[in-house]
């Protein structure tokens, strides 16, 4: 990997997957059948797992950014004979706009490098490897195309140069004048069920699909503080949005590492219920919740029918409940952190608190949801009858803890959260029978939290029940609406939390976490928030998005010694966080007075 490490990377994204591409102009991460799928391109994880760069043979300084209001990257090479600007994006289906982006794109990766001033000679290495570096297919020249075929997967290159073939690596050597552009389409097909796609103009086609991001930032109409951190971010998890069904995933990557050369390294390319709901939650701050019928209804399709069996917290991005966890050994890991995996068996934990993250995201959304489906009605309903049956049972918690269940204070404050939404939601989900029993479970969910989950000898609200350890995941309780963060052993509690988690905002989960954890960041902002420190928030919100890369884009974690970033990119988590902490300072600024976004 070059120098910059996760944090060197930029997002592609089609609606169907994502590519990631670092600031020297080589994909190093490509799965184009959809997010969760074997990848083409991995050398994230392993040099030799495949890429595909374009850059000057010299040595270069580097600009690079979005154009303005969509995910196509523009790198700036600027070197001693000139500059160079390379853009790179994945393709919407021509035409698409608004909401219907994403839906049905093609699985094309255009790269166009243009001249800017002087002559600049570029290099071009295409080394693609099929299923996880698994595979090594034939590179062959066929109808003017670089076809490389292994199993289930064509790519096709089309270049506007000849390319020389040694083995499984394609290369080219060519210079770009001032005002010359040389565009390169790589196509993905199924091999045995599509047929070959039709040219492509790259350069059109890049035009076409910049204005069908663009038609659907126009949706954002965020106006509180920090918009353009907030637009950006809005984007971001559209992004990490499966267009076709709606799913979102938890990042772009697998198993890139929470600490260098740790093994607690997670497939996070499927879609948690939790993730699904917060991102629902950011997107209504951001004023883009016009499809939260459609998005409801893929979550009760995918959830079905609730009976006595615990709910599931996540799935496939069209839906699949098994994702059974593989180990990949040809891939010897980011940074050596192995191991490599492919699926999460957190799909088999019972996890308390996502009954309350689905039915507050629907309570925030309910103008968007009136009319209700029946089903996600049903979904609703069954979620606040399952919190009653089950809220006192142990759970793995939101940090999936894979020992013993526990009875987890953040996991409690959910089945809060879901019952005190549902009796919100009044005779929309129950009859007086239904609101009265969930009336009275959440009161005494109410009571027991606070009996148990309050340790006088630390002083401070614990992970768990009978825990005397911190854990940030209890800073949920006034952003959900449990306690008042000036409740006095609220107010001590956020403030043991930043003096012994935090380093400068940046606040780890519990005591031996390796690095902090962004989202918890954000959380801790909108406590300070929420007691009334709103200088100080707004401070510490400033010092943890400065963490971000370039191109504002965070991961899962952070070093809060060196602000590197770690753990699996760009993270749902980590951008939702920003969103909803701008979005508090905005209220707070506001004293309560009428913004676009947000609401109670």
């Amino acid at each position: 990997m070059e120098a910059g490490g996760i944090a060197a990377h930029g997002l592609l994204a089609d609606g169907r997957s994502a590519a990631l591409v670092d600031r020297a102009g080589s994909v190093n991460w490509w799965c184009p059948e959809r997010f969760d799928a074997p990848s083409v391109f991995c050398r994230l994880l392993d040099v030799g797992g495949g890429h595909w760069w374009i850059r000057p043979t010299e040595h270069f300084e580097v600009h690079r950014d979005y154009l303005p209001d969509s995910l196509v990257l523009r790198t700036v090479f600027r070197t001693a004979h000139g500059e160079v600007a390379l853009t790179d994006g994945l393709l919407l289906e021509h035409g698409s706009r608004g909401h219907a982006i994403g839906c049905r794109s093609p699985g094309i990766l255009v790269r166009s490098v243009q001249g800017l001033s002087g002559t600049v000679p570029m290099e071009l290495s295409y080394c693609p490897r099929f299923e996880y570096g698994r595979r090594t297919a034939y590179l062959v020249w066929r109808d003017g195309e670089l076809t490389a075929t292994s199993g289930p997967t064509t790519l096709a290159l089309a270049a506007p140069m000849p390319l020389t073939v040694s083995g499984a690596e394609a290369t080219a050597r060519f210079t770009v004048g001032a005002g010359q552009r040389e565009t390169f389409v790589l196509a993905y097909r199924p091999t045995f069920h599509e047929p070959a796609a039709q040219p492509v103009d790259g350069s059109d086609a890049l035009d076409d699909t910049v204005a069908g991001w663009r038609s659907l930032a126009a949706h954002h109409d965020y106006q509180g503080r920090y918009p353009e951190l907030v637009r950006r971010t809005a984007l971001v998890l559209q992004g990490l949005t499966y267009g076709p069904s709606g799913a979102v995933v938890a990042a772009a990557t697998t198993s890139l590492p929470e600490e260098l050369g740790g093994d607690r390294n997670y497939d996070y390319r499927y879609a948690w219920l939790r993730d699904f709901s917060l991102t629902l939650r950011a997107l209504w701050v951001a004023a883009c919740p016009t499809e939260a019928n459609r998005l409801f209804g893929w979550v009760a399709s995918a959830v079905g029918r609730i009976g006595d069996e615990p709910v599931p917290i996540m799935f496939g991005v069209e839906g699949e409940r098994d994702l059974t966890e593989r180990r990949i050994e040809t891939l010897r890991g980011y940074a050596d952190s192995s191991p490599v995996w492919v699926g999460n068996e957190a799909w088999r934990q019972h996890q308390l608190d996502v009954s309350g993250e689905v039915l507050d995201a629907a309570w925030r959304l309910r103008d968007y949801l009136d009319p209700m489906r029946p089903e996600v009605r049903d979904l609703l309903r069954s979620l606040a009858e399952q919190t009653v049956r089950r809220w006192r049972e142990p759970d793995a918690g939101m940090w999936e803890a894979r020992d013993a269940a526990r009875h987890y204070v953040s996991s409690k404050v959910g089945c809060w959260t879901a019952l005190d939404r549902a009796v919100r939601f009044g005779d929309r989900l129950g009859d007086p029978g239904d609101l009265a029993r969930w009336t009275a479970t959440r009161d005494e969910i109410r009571e027991t939290v606070l009996r148990e989950g309050w340790n006088a000898d630390v002083g401070a609200y614990t992970g768990a029940f009978g825990s005397d350890q911190l854990d940030a995941s209890v800073l949920l309780m006034p952003i959900a609406g449990f306690l008042p963060a000036t409740d006095k052993r609220m107010r001590a509690t956020i403030r043991l939390v930043e003096e012994r988690l935090s380093r400068g905002g940046l606040v780890r989960r519990w005591a031996g976490d390796p690095a902090a954890f962004t989202l918890c960041s954000f959380w801790l902002v909108q406590c300070l928030v929420l007691a009334g420190e709103r200088e100080r928030a707004a401070a510490m919100f400033e010092n943890v998005v400065s963490v971000a890369n370039d191109l504002g884009l965070l991961a899962e974690q952070v070093d809060p010694h060196t602000g590197e970033q770690l753990g699996n990119f760009p993270q749902a988590f980590s951008h939702i966080g920003l969103i909803s902490a701008a979005w508090e300072l905005t209220t707070a600024a506001s004293d309560g007075a009428a913004q676009t976004g947000g609401g109670s």
